[in-house]
């Protein structure tokens, strides 16, 4: 998996932008949550298509860019979570043990 690194705010703008081209993921990771942990140890493992930029946010650390994220694509914050954009909007979205790599795929499809 080649994870890009989401730590401003700033990237948001960027990510809208790119997502007109390409579709966008943001991971939202907490290194303390036991569950996070699990969805992120099974993202990792699944094959990642090089159709999608895969995007990386340690919540930890950067918890005001995960705010800034809700209310920038309009998402209700969890975690994990994955956000999927496609043409400047949140197209999907899912946590726990919803987080799938076939279903981030086929949403990026549609």
């Amino acid at each position: 998996m080649n994870w890009l690194p989401l730590t401003s705010i700033e990237q948001l703008e960027q990510i809208k932008q790119a997502s007109n081209n390409k579709p966008q993921l943001i991971f939202k990771h907490s290194a303390t949550c036991s569950i996070s942990k699990m969805a992120f140890s099974r993202f990792e493992r699944a094959e990642a298509p090089e159709t999608i930029d895969f995007y990386y946010l340690d919540l930890l650390n950067y918890r005001n860019v995960s705010n800034a994220i809700a209310e920038f694509f309009q998402v209700h914050h969890e975690s994990p979570q994955v956000i999927l954009i496609k043409n400047g909007a949140c197209v999907y979205d899912e946590s726990h043990y919803g987080i799938m790599m076939d279903e981030v795929i086929e949403q990026a499809a549609l």
